[in-house]
């Protein structure tokens, strides 16, 4: 591909917030690994799911990744997790490689879409996210402010909930990486937590 063509694709990207995919355009992501980059597509309200991550005080191979989140939520299904292997099962506008959200997907999420007025938390470093376009910096108490698409704020048809949601990202045998998206805190949380998952999907981009 010439570097016209290349620049002609990156201004033909969909917006942020925009019906794509099967769900709707949240970001860009780059893999450490491959170096490929990622247009990351979130899933609607009603595709929300609940449930334990997994189980407390076993770690699973394969489920680290803060980018891959389809790698994270195989290894996860394998490993026997429910909500795993129901999102890997979704089927929503004709896509069927929906997965839950790694770690810096879900940080996307929640830069683009918190649907809260409420302070970040700020609690350690909630918002750090170098796997991301642009890079994501640390959360202040204004931002991410609320969202700018109006169905993701509070009470609107595609809004987050004000809970913890997790992510597909393991942090030890005993904890995996969630986010509240009421006040933007990134931590961990108990494996046999029940949280929500959001899934999403990705196109690979020049």
């Amino acid at each position: 591909m010439s570097a016209v063509e290349k620049a002609a694709q990156s201004t033909t990207l969909p917006a942020i917030g925009k019906a794509y995919g099967g769900g709707f355009v949240t970001g860009i992501t780059r893999d450490p690994e491959t170096g490929e980059r990622h247009l990351w597509i979130t899933a609607g309200a009603e595709h929300e799911l609940q449930g334990r991550w997994g189980e407390y005080g076993e770690k699973i191979h394969g489920a680290e990744s803060f980018t891959n989140s389809r790698a994270n939520t195989e290894a996860m299904a394998a490993a026997g997790s429910a909500i795993a292997q129901q999102v890997l099962a979704l089927n929503i506008g004709g896509h069927n490689d929906w997965a839950i959200p790694a770690r810096d997907v879900q940080e996307l999420q929640c830069r683009h879409f918190k649907p809260t007025t409420e302070e970040n938390y700020c609690w350690n470093r909630d918002g750090e996210n170098l796997n991301s376009e642009p890079a994501g910096q640390l959360y202040t108490e204004e931002s991410p402010g609320q969202t700018v698409h109006e169905a993701f704020r509070s009470g609107g048809p595609e809004a987050f909930q004000r809970a913890w949601y997790w992510s597909s990202s393991q942090r030890s045998a005993y904890d995996a990486f969630g986010l509240d998206f009421g006040v933007g805190c990134q931590h961990s949380n108990d494996k046999d937590s029940e949280l929500r998952v959001r899934p999403v999907r990705s196109e690979i981009i020049q």
